[in-house]
């Protein structure tokens, strides 16, 4: 049981279990990057028990989600959110029909990262009346110092954060992290390439840390203010995620 528990947690990742001030702040780039689409047809992509989309719906016409875990889905299914369990290469939505499209953290689980990537341009409203959909993608950033998926190693997952294993060799480092990709900006300019996307903004962001700030208190905050005040110089390269805005064209 404690493997398949494992195995799950490596190849699915692990959702937000509880709202702290690292899910407030990226609710907050969510809303700046969506500039007022998040009231129209919005999906979450990958929503994991539907915190982000709980919140989303607030504010929308209508709210979907879409959790590849059957048990997650129908957890977020109980809170009274319109969740499905599909896979994120076969979304079952028709085409054009979402202001807002959100994929946080899960584009680097999935079976086929392009053909994912394709689903949710295909179901982003094109320009007209409405304006064009919005898609705010979140991925890991290869140039963190830690991978957080942990590593398999030895014939079992090794959870936590691994120091280095990003900046190895990518054959290396896939024979380590064979659960998870991670992503350079040049990964995910190749990854849209040929779709119709425009890029409306793209950067590259610090986490909360919140973990930290309950262990270290104020020594954690500080921590914290001085990661994210790197987001506004060219040491941004080494931060957690990128986030990327992408518009219908």
């Amino acid at each position: 049981m404690a493997d398949s528990v494992q195995e799950r947690a490596a190849r699915l990742g692990e959702p937000s279990y509880v709202w702290r001030a690292g899910q407030e702040r990226r609710l907050q780039m969510i809303l700046s990057a969506a500039e007022g689409r998040q009231s129209g047809w919005v999906l979450d992509n990958g929503c994991g028990l539907g915190l982000y989309l709980q919140r989303l719906a607030a504010q929308a016409e209508r709210a979907y989600g879409v959790e590849l875990d059957r048990e997650r889905a129908h957890t977020a299914g109980r809170a009274g959110l319109a969740v499905v369990s599909a896979e994120g290469e076969q979304l079952p939505f028709p085409r054009g029909v979402f202001d807002l499209v959100l994929s946080h953290e899960v584009l680097e689980h999935v079976t086929d990262d392009r053909a994912a990537l394709t689903e949710m341009v295909r179901t982003l409203r094109g320009p007209g009346e409405r304006g064009p959909g919005r898609l705010v993608l979140f991925t890991p950033n290869r140039g963190y110092p830690f991978e957080t998926h942990g590593v398999y190693f030895r014939g079992r997952y090794r959870f936590g954060n691994i120091p280095l294993v990003n900046y190895l060799p990518g054959r290396l480092r896939n024979r380590l992290a064979p659960h998870v990709r991670v992503y350079s900006g040049r990964d995910l300019q190749r990854l849209i390439h040929g779709l119709p996307l425009r890029v409306v903004r793209r950067t590259i962001v610090f986490g909360a840390y919140d973990n930290l700030i309950v262990r270290w208190g104020l020594l954690g905050r500080a921590l914290r203010a001085v990661l994210q005040a790197l987001e506004r110089t060219p040491l941004r390269v080494l931060g957690l995620s990128h986030l990327w805005v992408l518009e219908r064209t």
